[in-house]
């Protein structure tokens, strides 16, 4: 697996009107080959695009300390986005060609704080896929301990 290159400028991402040309699945898989760039938010908050299927998507990331709350652990919005990211890139892997969707809404859980350097793996899968909206859960694990760190829910809006 070739590890995805980051989009420097705005100029460096696809353009709506390309990536409307594929499947979600095909432009997502084109990140994780490295033939699209990933997103600069993966660059800023660690965590990459590990692996897609259909209705399923895999991130991997390190928490870092300068992903830190004042109380010294992994800030809420780390997970957040990282669960935000896989359960929503879960729903795009079932997009056809010409639609696109966006979050609606998303929940999230902590359930522990994750350890500072020690990889996780956020796992998002749909559960419902329809016309108007699709629905995936999610969840963090350590990938050497598979401690559960935090799970989430989201409603994505499919538009046509």
């Amino acid at each position: 697996m070739n590890t995805p290159k980051h989009a420097e400028t705005a100029k460096d991402l696809l353009s709506l009107d390309q990536i409307l040309t594929m499947s979600g699945l095909e432009f997502l898989q084109g990140i994780v080959e490295g033939r699209y760039p990933a997103p600069p938010i993966s660059r800023t908050l660690g965590f990459r695009l590990h692996s897609v299927e259909e209705g399923i998507a895999r991130f991997r990331g390190v928490p870092e300390f300068d992903y830190c709350n004042p109380l010294g652990t992994v800030h809420g919005g780390w997970y957040g986005t990282l669960l935000d990211s896989a359960m929503a890139c879960a729903v795009q892997a079932k997009l056809p060609k010409g639609v696109i969707y966006t979050t609606l809404e998303f929940k999230i859980n902590i359930t522990r704080t994750a350890p500072l350097g020690e990889e996780v793996e956020c796992i998002g899968t749909v559960s419902h896929f329809g016309r108007t909206t699709g629905v995936a859960e999610g969840r963090i694990v350590g990938v050497n301990n598979g401690k559960l760190y935090a799970t989430g829910s989201t409603t994505c809006i499919v538009i046509r």
